[in-house]
């Protein structure tokens, strides 16, 4: 597996983490590197550019995925496809060295294995949209 894939998947296990123990971020990404023996410093350090800009930027993240999911409630959703969607956004919004098709389909590969049945679907229209929508257009001018 790829390196930022396994990065990814830490971030959402943080992410996750974070939300079931009503943690900070900060403190869930400790709790878990404190159990997890990291085989690559390159996955660590990925994961907490992914954790950290998610968490400082949480209000942003969070008012756009809301913005784009028609007749959802963030509060409503799934807590992976959630975190997933979080992920998604940040790396769309805030990172110019990963294209966003690659974004999409990490995200979605990400829901396929951890979501349920629908979730890839609902995770691949909502930052479809937010692509189309939000960095698509930036990129053009």
């Amino acid at each position: 597996m790829r390196k930022r894939t396994q990065s990814r998947e830490c971030a959402l296990k943080i992410l996750y983490q974070a939300e079931l123990t009503r943690r900070s971020i900060h403190l869930a990404a400790e709790k878990f590197w404190g159990e997890f023996k990291v085989i690559d410093e390159n996955i660590e350090t990925f994961t907490s550019r992914l954790t950290s800009g998610i968490e400082k930027n949480l209000d942003k993240i969070d008012n756009k995925i809301s913005g784009h999911a028609t007749n959802w409630q963030l509060k409503r959703m799934a807590v992976i496809d959630r975190n997933v969607l979080r992920i998604g956004v940040f790396e769309l919004l805030h990172t110019v060295d990963i294209p966003p098709k690659v974004t999409i389909n990490e995200a979605v590969e990400l829901a396929k294995k951890y979501g349920d049945l629908e979730s890839s679907k609902f995770v691949n229209g909502i930052l479809d949209k937010i692509h189309k929508l939000d960095v698509a257009p930036k990129n053009t001018k």
